[in-house]
């Protein structure tokens, strides 16, 4: 700040004129009226040197950030005209600077920088990679939405569209070592508990109805697949698909990912991107855990060496009759909570409304059988002929494996509470429809009725509907009871603790698809369809990063508060000397600031003051 007056007036008047720098935007404002010349005659003899004393208060006063600022508000002043069709929110938010210390540590910038140093690309990676990342996670839209939201962040990026564009085809062809940067650096931002991996596949649908057609090298004979295919639809939507794949660590942060298309088989894509994991991790052994669509022979095989070890979910359908009656038999059955010994008829019999059965209505009983067959677990694998055609057939081979057979009584109790809605929808339509009208599948009501062809000898049978309840024992049976295979010689209260967080991957899922908006996909271009995966799991290893830290702080947060937070975070201009907080403190953002430490939960802040947070953010 510097005194401002007409020298050449001879009763001139004395203000604090301060220099404002907003964006690429440079003013200078006066701030503060001292006085005019002849009324401060009234207090000192030497009105300029008086000036000139509070020009130098004002200034401590401002370093301290405690300031008197005087400036006029005219309420008839209009809005400045804009070209804008619909109106913009003048509000910026700075809840992203949490985001760019995580991005930050990553040293994700040093990796773009090498990159786009072996490319033409004159426009700035790391910038662009940034602010798609952060809208990710804080507004989720098209790239071309992105584009157009750019001046909501502080920092007001500028970049083209097409540079979105070119720079997603540049880190596509980085992935492996992209995803690879992301982990090794992530190690320096928490500790990762890599001693369990945990596996799973999802898929993401197009609004299209055309599929990636294959194309066959005419040199080489090579096929090569599209990567939007048909395939089976966890949303039961009849498009194209991609398939996601992603391993996770024992905190249910992701370690690494991998895209395929639609059509390909879940099993397939497991063992490739565990050998890319393995090389990261050093030849450092892991328990691969996943459920039992991906615990094929040759995953369990895979896992079986190098120190590697595997839990996986088995069905108990899938045993063997000699494996079936021994889960059924009702003995060596122990309480997981003391391994006092227990018998599945107790668990059935006692009354689970009576307040002494509580401990047992909440605890699991188990035993563990030896499977070493593969046959017995219901196992297959590829076999390959010599017209070069595969099949999938029983797997004979060894594996050395143990079943953990576990039992709940009050798993039971929901499962059939779950049949029973189904068995009555299933009376309903017998009561209500045409059998033959409506829709079925093999795990839809209609499993439940039967149809009985009666007729005379000579004269055409008719159909008759009933509830068939032999389906229904025959479900029955199996309620209650659950089983994981492993070979690991660990306590089964250890596997089955080990196995119970496989929900966080799915957990990942969730925010990826509900908080992230990973679908709609608007590419159809195979390497941005890919590099929009990539921008979406530096998104989620960011946030489960933060999440981390969170925890670590000993506080807990769901992520739609933490979300809501962040977004909620804004800053307004106030005439260009000052920018007013819009948002109100909270659990979620005294937390943050005292992990991060960047002052975030303040009324006011000088602009001076929030350009030095991002300079101190960056290095």
């Amino acid at each position: 700040m510097k005194l401002n007056y007409d020298k050449k007036s001879k009763d001139p008047t004395y203000f604090i004129q301060m220099g404002i720098r907003n964006g690429k935007k440079t003013t200078t404002k006066n701030v503060k009226r001292i006085g005019k010349h002849s009324e401060l005659l009234a207090i000192t003899t030497d009105p300029l040197a008086y000036a000139k004393e509070q020009v130098a208060l004002f200034n401590q006063q401002y370093k301290e950030g405690k300031t008197d600022l005087s400036f006029k508000i005219d309420f008839s002043e209009k809005l400045s005209f804009s070209d804008d069709t619909a109106s913009k929110s003048t509000l910026l938010n700075i809840g992203y600077f949490i985001l760019q210390h995580i991005y930050h540590d990553l040293r994700i910038r040093d990796f773009l920088s090498d990159i786009q140093a072996g490319s033409k690309a004159t426009f700035d990676c790391d910038t662009i990679n940034r602010f798609l990342t952060f809208a990710r996670i804080l507004e989720p839209d098209s790239k071309l939405g992105t584009f157009d939201k750019l001046d909501t962040y502080y920092e007001r990026p500028s970049f083209g569209y097409q540079h979105i564009l070119r720079f997603m085809d540049l880190l596509q062809a980085h992935f492996d070592d992209y995803l690879e940067h992301l982990f090794l650096n992530s190690c320096r931002v928490v500790k990762r508990n890599t001693s369990v991996c945990y596996f799973d596949c999802t898929n993401y649908y197009f609004e299209s109805e055309r599929e990636d057609e294959e194309y066959v090298d005419e040199v080489t004979g090579e096929i090569l697949k599209g990567l939007r295919r048909y395939g089976p639809s966890k949303q039961h939507q009849p498009s194209p698909l991609v398939q996601m794949g992603l391993f996770m660590d024992g905190n249910g942060i992701p370690i690494s990912m991998c895209i395929t298309p639609g059509s390909d088989n879940e099993q397939t894509c497991a063992v490739p991107l565990e050998k890319k994991i393995a090389k990261m991790f050093h030849g450092r052994p892991f328990i691969y855990c996943a459920d039992a669509g991906l615990g094929s022979y040759d995953i369990r095989t895979f896992n079986s060496m190098k120190g590697r070890a595997f839990i996986v979910t088995q069905s108990v359908k899938k045993l063997s009759e000699k494996l079936q009656q021994a889960v059924f038999s009702d003995c060596d059955y122990r309480r997981l909570s003391n391994h006092d010994p227990v018998t599945i008829q107790e668990m059935k019999a006692f009354d689970r409304f009576k307040e002494d059965n509580l401990p047992l209505y909440q605890d699991v009983v188990y035993k563990i059988l030896i499977a070493d067959k593969a046959v017995d677990t219901g196992l297959y694998e590829e076999k390959t002929y010599k017209n070069g055609k595969t099949k999938m057939v029983k797997a004979k081979g060894l594996l050395k494996q143990r079943i953990i057979v576990t039992f709940s009584r009050k798993m039971m109790e929901y499962q059939r509470h779950i049949r029973n809605g189904q068995i009555e929808r299933a009376q309903k339509i017998l009561d209500n429809y045409n059998v033959e009208d409506v829709k079925k599948g093999p795990h839809d009501v209609t499993r439940f009725i039967k149809r009985t062809s009666v007729g005379k000898d000579g004269e055409k049978a008719s159909d008759h509907y009933a509830i068939d309840r032999a389906v229904i024992e025959k479900e029955e049976q199996y309620d209650g009871y659950y089983a994981v295979a492993t070979n690991l010689e660990d306590r089964a209260e250890d596997i089955l603790a080990i196995n119970s967080r496989r929900y966080k991957i799915e957990d990942c899922f969730r925010v990826l698809k509900t908080n992230f908006d990973a679908r709609p996909i608007h590419h159809r271009n195979r390497r941005r369809i890919i590099a929009h995966f990539m921008i979406c799991y530096t998104a989620l290893l960011i946030y489960r990063l933060l999440e981390n830290k969170l925890d670590e702080y000993g506080t807990h947060f769901t992520t739609d508060e933490i979300l809501e937070t962040l977004k909620n975070m804004n800053v307004t201009n106030t005439q260009d000397l000052f920018y007013t907080a819009s948002y109100q403190s909270s659990k979620v953002c005294t937390s943050l600031n005292g992990i991060f430490e960047l002052g975030l939960d303040k009324k006011y802040y000088r602009p001076k003051e929030l350009n030095k947070k991002i300079k101190k953010i960056s290095g």
